[in-house]
């Protein structure tokens, strides 16, 4: 025996097929395969489940097709599709965007790390014996990276996951590779000047 709900969905579905045999356009179903596709855009479905976005467009597109070519049984069962690919790809792109948000934050917070320890490199180095020309390009290129960190936390805060990720790793190397700069600056041997020879 079909479970209640289960039962009231074939009963509606057969409805609605019965009313598509007779001549009536599925307006009802159009209108809310429509409805689910702009909820999924809302949800980020374009972005983050791009196919089945894609997807619930075509199924529609053919329901509007069909209905122009009074086919009203196919206009109806695609615009079933287009309702119920679009409520997949809200569901896909839930789950996809917040993985790319947790990913997005453990960018940011090595980052964050990394030029914290860029920045505890150059005071280590500016109370030794660095050259004043190393010290100021590693500060001129802490200075550009703390632009990258900044450019990144703006990229998730607006949800653009990707642009966050990318910007985040690309300013990370950057300042680990600062950071090894200055340390080994820092721990490089001091040259002596040798005294001038004695005139004799």
């Amino acid at each position: 025996m079909f479970p209640p709900r289960r039962l009231l969905s074939a009963f509606a579905l057969l409805a609605a097929l019965m009313t598509a045999a007779c001549g009536t356009p599925p307006d009802k179903e159009l209108q809310q395969a429509q409805t689910a596709i702009e909820a999924a855009r809302a949800a980020g479905a374009d972005r983050f489940a791009a196919e089945e976005f894609a997807a619930a467009q075509s199924a529609l597109a053919r329901a509007n097709d069909a209905v122009a070519q009074r086919d009203y049984r196919l206009a109806l069962n695609n615009a079933l599709d287009a309702r119920e690919r679009a409520q997949n790809a809200v569901r896909d792109a839930t789950s996809r965007m917040a993985a790319a948000r947790k990913d997005a934050e453990s960018a940011l917070t090595g980052a964050a790390a990394a030029l914290a320890d860029a920045r505890a490199k150059l005071r280590a180095a500016e109370t030794g014996r660095v050259p004043a020309a190393t010290l100021a390009d590693a500060r001129s290129r802490i200075a550009l990276a703390e632009k990258g960190v900044q450019e990144a936390r703006t990229a998730s805060s607006g949800g653009n996951y990707k642009a966050a990720i990318d910007s985040a790793v690309k300013t990370t190397a950057t300042l680990r590779q600062i950071s090894h700069d200055l340390q080994t600056a820092a721990s490089a041997p001091a040259h002596r000047r040798r005294p001038a020879p004695r005139k004799s």
